[in-house]
């Protein structure tokens, strides 16, 4: 069983895209991350230093959000749950969402989104 940390509708503006006017002019991105830990030592304790730090979670969101362009959102949902997964050695998982709210599909729609999740198992290995 793991506990859940959820941040949720993570407001950032960056330049992702493959057409040259979305990394020209930006736009608006909206992530949620989930964090999957036990936090019962934590929570015993009362000890932020056995948990994630939601605010760091979210400047590390941010960040890369805000930083370099990508030609997909994926790659910057991979990027955040891979961060987080190296940020945050308590964590068995993390999953994001990365919402492109502006996408440039010429139809009417609400939000599309990817999704990204890394655990434990997932990342072993890599380096």
């Amino acid at each position: 069983m793991a506990d859940r940390i959820e941040l949720t509708g993570l407001e950032c503006r960056g330049h992702h895209g493959v057409f040259p006017e979305e990394k020209r002019d930006g736009q608006r991105f909206i992530v949620d991350v989930t964090c999957w830990l036990d936090f019962a030592g934590a929570a015993a304790e009362d000890d932020l230093t056995q948990t994630v730090n939601y605010a760091e979670l979210a400047e590390l969101a941010h960040g890369i959000v805000t930083g370099e362009p990508r030609d997909l959102i994926e790659t910057v949902a991979t990027e955040i749950a891979e961060a987080a997964m190296e940020k945050f050695p308590v964590l068995f998982a993390a999953e994001v969402t990365i919402h492109k709210p502006q996408a440039p599909i010429p139809l009417q729609f609400a939000d599309v989104s990817v999704v990204a999740r890394r655990s434990r198992k997932t990342t072993r290995g890599r380096n």
